[in-house]
């Protein structure tokens, strides 16, 4: 057994049994790929049905925040104290509570600094050796005390970045316990140290920018299917969080200018009279308007308060909560209309951003939630931020994205279109997974892989030719083409992936890119994805959450493409093996006597002839006559009257369909199709006619059901075929175009001419010219073309 189903059978427990399923008859050609899933998914009960929606009895845990924090620009520092209020909604008495302290990721002496393998190079770089020899900064949370809401101090375990509260009293269904955690860290420098948040540092005017990210005690889920969510945060995967309702008071220096997760509470006791006035505009505006405007943070960037300030912000039904602070900030904001519920949609960036930002965020963002709620859910929070950290991360109602000009205000298109992709990208994720709640510790795709989905619709509904990297199928052929111990299926768990980007983004995004056009069709795709969404939105789903949903809400039995496209490792490429054509003994001396002497002729030519022909040899019948005889010049195709009669009684002894055939002129063509990746896929099939002309038809994939190793098909044609093509959109991602057509059509591969030099005797201290000539050209601009 290969190592990639050993794998997948230990992640979900799974067992012989769930071996059995994925090979489930070994050895044969069929009865394999389109065996339903079966113990592959969980089986369905009170709290998650068989249709994919929650159960009757579905349940879900939610945990309240108060929080007071306050941000050191000094020591660059958090302090925080929080009051958690957590309700237990579960069948199941809880003894003990377990949080997430996700900044013990940097914790030197935590086990993620020991996890990772390493290799010297030839040429190691900073960040290569810190990884070696670690950062050496005292990072990592501090817990000062967890009390109970009288103020008694309460048990508590850390095990790395997972901490356990001993709840003092068996905590039972339907109840709540209140408690307190104080804590602190430094904050690390993200742009050295790594991680999802952080500060960076602008050294031209000594200021920081403050992303706040993963930075307070975070309630786990406990969940129907796995109890608690306390598997260890190693960086990659990402976060499984409980909704709940949060009032942060977030004090800063008072020239710091904050955006957050949320609604702003205090902005009259906050911002300067002009800035309320334009805050105030902006609610109407058509375009962004800058309530916090670029001199304005120039002239906040030249001192340092000394002052403080603090921002209220509150929250209701989010299952996290992040922050920007700095003075170097610019703020605009702009009021965009979803399905009758205002939205402010608004960004911060600094002075190396806004030739980008102030152009083009604001309005990314508003284009987002508009395309993201027509293809899912109608966006339900009042608010929708993006900020500019040269980086790319998400949190509700909040974002950490990239895109900075150069020093003279220019930008290049790569810039340009990888700015407003991520925008995109990030701005969608409040749509999965931060409302459509998945557990990305566990299942990486659900999160980012439909997400890209979603973004490649937005991009193209922002620029029909924007240059979208990850959803068109032939995008991720040169990842399908790589040999199969490289390749890893989309449902392996986060911390085990290693290619991220091919198997947990674009993959899937492509998977369901055919399934929406190749496989269901936008109409069913874009209904049961909708209904998904609907389900599940503000809950926790699970992959055979969403399998179900999208078979149950179209009626398409999908089994086979999740187990291909999710569960496995197999490619596409479907090749034409050959072609025959057919045609009917029409017995009509009128057509087949035509048709004989053709094949006549055509058997009768040969090398020897034509040469005779050419060289003008006269044959001994051609130069004495008297040899010719009856047999020499009978046209034993000519068509008699008594074969003409024949004809006429046998057509008139046939039924009625029988002679619709016989005057029907129908082209027979067998066709062969050979599958050599595996990956069972419709065939679409482009047929070019000798009339020029062309028709594209479609074959459902359950042709394969039978044999799935090869197939034939006869096709009836109106017309002459010239030729036939496989797959002519490119849109099922097959790995191998040369054997999609027939006849063959040669595909050609470039080779670059190079100019020789010859260089004198002994002049090139033992090196291949052809070497050198290639280290002195000069390398293209990469990144603008």
């Amino acid at each position: 057994m290969n190592k990639q189903i050993v794998s997948l059978l230990l992640l979900f427990g799974l067992g012989t049994a769930a071996s059995a399923q994925h090979q489930n008859n070994p050895g044969s050609n069929h009865g394999n790929k389109f065996e339903q899933l079966g113990t592959l998914m969980h089986d369905p009960n009170v709290y998650r049905s068989a249709s994919g929606a929650p159960g009757p009895r579905y349940w879900q845990q939610r945990a309240d925040y108060e929080i007071d924090v306050e941000l050191d620009d000094a020591k660059q520092q958090i302090t925080g104290s929080e009051t958690i209020t957590y309700f237990n909604n579960s069948p199941d008495p809880l003894t003990y509570i377990w949080l997430q302290l996700d900044e013990n990721e940097h914790d030197p002496k935590g086990d993620n600094q020991k996890i990772n393998g390493s290799q010297m190079k030839e040429k190691m770089s900073v960040s290569d050796l810190r990884n070696i020899t670690g950062h050496g900064q005292d990072l990592g949370v501090k817990i000062k005390k967890v009390t109970d809401g009288a103020g008694k101090a309460l048990q508590y375990t850390i095990n790395q970045t997972m901490m356990r509260v001993e709840v003092p009293n068996t905590l039972k269904p339907g109840e709540r316990f209140r408690f307190k955690v104080d804590w602190s860290y430094k904050i690390p420098d993200r742009m050295t140290v790594g991680g999802r948040g952080g500060l960076e540092y602008f050294a031209e005017d000594d200021n920081y920018l403050y992303t706040i990210t993963q930075w307070y005690p975070r309630l786990a889920v406990y969940s129907d299917f796995q109890g608690w969510q306390n598997k260890q945060f190693t960086g990659s995967g990402e976060f499984a969080l409980t909704f709940g309702n949060f009032k942060v008071n977030i004090t800063a220096p008072a020239d710091h200018v904050i955006g957050a997760t949320g609604e702003c509470q205090n902005y009259s006791q906050l911002l300067t009279s002009a800035q309320l006035k334009r805050w105030n505009q902006a609610q109407t505006a058509k375009a962004p308007v800058e309530i916090v405007t670029l001199a304005e943070a120039r002239q906040a960037m030249k001192a340092k308060a000394q002052k403080k300030k603090t921002w209220t912000y509150a929250a209701q039904n989010v299952r996290d909560f992040a922050f920007v602070s700095s003075r170097r900030l610019v703020w605009d904001a702009m009021a965009t209309n979803i399905e009758g519920k205002k939205v402010m949609a608004m960004s911060y960036y600094g002075p190396e951003a806004y030739p980008l930002y102030n152009k083009y965020s604001t309005k990314v963002v508003a284009h987002t939630l508009q395309s993201y709620s027509k293809h899912s859910i109608p966006y339900p929070y009042p608010v929708a931020i993006s900020v500019e950290a040269n980086n790319g991360m998400e949190y509700p109602m909040i974002c950490f994205n990239y895109g900075r000009a150069e020093k003279d205000g220019t930008y290049s298109e790569a810039t340009k279109y990888g700015m407003i992709g991520v925008i995109i990208h990030e701005v969608g994720h409040n749509f999965f997974p931060m409302i459509v709640n998945s557990d990305e510790r566990q299942w990486t795709w659900m999160d980012e892989g439909l997400n890209t989905f979603l973004q490649y619709l937005a991009e193209l509904e922002w620029d029909v030719n924007f240059p979208s990297q990850r959803g068109p199928a032939h995008k991720i052929v040169d990842y399908m083409k790589l040999p199969k111990d490289q390749l890893e299926p989309i449902m392996t768990n986060s911390e085990n992936i290693i290619r991220f980007g091919p198997n947990a983004y674009a993959k899937p995004a492509t998977a369901l890119n055919i399934l929406r056009e190749t496989v269901m069709g936008r109409e069913l795709f874009d209904y049961a994805f909708k209904e998904y969404s609907r389900r599940w939105a503000f809950k926790h789903p699970t992959p055979a959450d969403f399998f179900r949903t999208m078979e149950d809400a179209s009626a398409v039995d999908l089994d086979w493409f999740w187990r291909g496209w999710f569960y496995g490792t197999d490619v596409v490429d479907i090749s034409i093996a050959g072609m025959r054509y057919f045609r009917l003994d029409t017995k009509n001396p009128e057509t087949e006597n035509i048709q004989a002497r053709n094949n006549a002729e055509k058997e009768a030519r040969n090398i020897s002839q034509q040469r005779n022909r050419e060289a003008g040899i006269k044959t001994a019948i051609a130069q004495d006559t008297s040899l010719q005889d009856f047999y020499n010049k009978w046209d034993r195709y000519a068509v008699t009257a008594s074969s003409q009669a024949e004809f006429q009684k046998f057509y008139n002894s046939l039924s009625k369909e029988q002679q619709a055939f016989y005057t029907t002129k129908n082209y027979f063509y067998e066709v062969e199709f050979k599958n050599i990746g595996g990956l069972v896929m419709p065939i679409i099939l482009e047929w070019t006619y000798a009339d020029g002309s062309t028709e594209t038809e479609k074959i459902p994939a359950y042709i394969w059901r039978k044999n799935e190793v090869q197939v034939t098909k006869v096709f009836a044609k109106s017309k002459e075929v010239k030729s036939v093509k496989l797959d002519p959109f490119r849109e099922t991602a097959d790995i191998d175009e040369t054997n999609n057509a027939w006849p063959r059509e040669h595909v050609p591969s470039k080779f670059e001419l190079f100019k020789e030099q010859r260089l004198p005797r002994g002049s090139s201290g033992g090196q291949n010219p052809m070497q050198l000539n290639r280290q002195n050209q000069s390398n293209p601009a990469s990144g603008t073309n």
